[in-house]
Order: structure tokens, then C-alpha cells, then sequence
């Protein structure tokens, strides 16, 4: 009897665990699938057309699944990530709509955990404060920027994100120099587990970069 009800004890704990797991899975799944997605939207060939209706596809999905998990910082990261990609693919002022959601989404991953994949968030958000236009069109502050990006590098110092979005900004301050650094430094990030086309496809955007700075200092 004893050994009847151990047993069944243990096949009840068994199960608790694997149906308490499953949700955080299912949600890690998912938040894989919109980062392949993107990718391929963003970085395969397609039609201007195609990649701005993609794009609107991908974010109404990303809007869903932030929704259904309140409390996943990287479920909105990836919200904020595709919508303002997709105003960046959009562009005019119509996509600055889209912009304020991707800040909103930004922030609110920032209150639930700042270090969350990386600290992308705070990387994310300094790219917007230097691209957005400032007021009284939109939000945008260079000043905001390089708090945001010099944070996203503070936690992920060797990361190709963090390293391309601040040498990008310090391309658009005129620091080409520095830029060229720092750009350096994204090429040398290590690869992403799962993320090879997202990788090939930023180091290209780095490649680009590099090639702005070096030509403004007559390299």
C-alpha cells in the first residue's frame, strides 16, 4: 500500500512539474518563431510591398502574444522590436504611430526585467530616441539616446546589437573615429545560438556602416 501511494505521489509531482513547465515553453516557442520570422522578413529578398505587409502580419502577432504574456519582458521586447521595424519599412509620419507603441512596449519591458535578452530593451530604445524626429514631431533626443545605448552596452559589451546601434548613433553625431571602434567590435561578436540569419544579415548592416565612417575619414 505504502509503495502504491509513493508511487502515485510521484507520478502526481511528475505531472504537476511538466504541465507547470509547459507554458513557459510554449511561450519560449513562440517568442522563437517571431524571431525567425523577422528575420527572414527583414533580411531575405522581398518586395517592398511584400516586407511592409509581412511586417504588419508579424506585429499583430507580436501584439498577441505580449498581450497573452503581460509579464514576459522578452515577449515585448520582440513587440517593440517588430513594430518599430515595421515603421521603419513603412516610413512618413504614418509610421510614428507605430513608434510610440514599440517605446511603450520598450518601457514596460524595462519595469518588468532591464537585463532581459541582454538588455536589448535599453539598446532598442536608444536606436529609436536618436532616429525618431524630436518635438514637436515626435520623441526623439540624442541626449536620451546615448543614456539608452551606453546602458544596453554597460550590460552586453560584446554584443553586436548593442555594439552596431551605438556606432551607428556615433556615425550620426560625426564621431567616425570612435564609430569605427566600436563597429569593429560588432563584427567580432560572438554568434547567436539560433539567430544565424539575424547575425549575417546585422554584421551586412555593420559592413555598411564601417564603409560611411571609414569614407568620411578619407580611409
Amino acid at each position: 500500500m505504502k509503495n502504491s501511494l509513493l508511487s502515485a505521489l510521484i507520478c502526481l509531482l511528475l505531472t504537476s512539474t511538466v504541465y507547470a513547465a509547459t507554458p513557459d515553453t510554449s511561450l519560449e516557442i513562440s517568442i522563437q518563431q517571431l524571431q525567425h520570422r523577422w528575420a527572414k522578413i527583414k533580411y531575405q529578398q522581398h518586395s517592398e510591398k511584400q516586407q511592409v505587409e509581412l511586417f504588419k502580419q508579424l506585429a499583430n502577432d507580436a501584439r498577441q502574444l505580449a498581450s497573452s504574456n503581460p509579464d514576459s519582458a522578452e515577449a515585448l521586447i520582440w513587440e517593440g522590436v517588430i513594430l518599430s521595424t515595421t515603421a521603419g519599412v513603412k516610413g512618413g509620419l504614418g509610421a510614428l504611430g507605430l513608434v510610440k507603441e514599440a517605446k511603450l512596449a520598450f518601457e514596460r519591458s524595462l519595469k518588468l526585467d532591464s537585463t532581459a535578452m541582454m538588455g536589448s530593451a535599453y539598446t532598442s530604445l536608444g536606436s529609436l530616441y536618436y532616429q525618431v524626429p524630436g518635438w514637436p514631431i515626435g520623441f526623439g533626443s540624442d541626449k536620451k539616446a546615448l543614456q539608452f545605448l551606453k546602458k544596453g552596452l554597460n550590460i552586453n559589451p560584446e554584443g553586436i546589437d548593442s555594439n552596431y546601434f551605438y556606432g551607428d548613433f556615433l556615425i550620426h553625431e560625426g564621431q567616425y573615429h570612435e564609430a569605427l571602434k566600436v563597429l569593429q567590435r560588432a563584427l567580432q561578436a560572438a554568434p547567436r545560438e539560433g539567430r544565424a540569419l539575424a547575425d549575417e544579415g546585422r554584421k551586412k548592416e555593420v559592413q555598411t556602416a564601417l564603409k560611411i565612417a571609414k569614407s568620411e575619414i578619407g580611409q
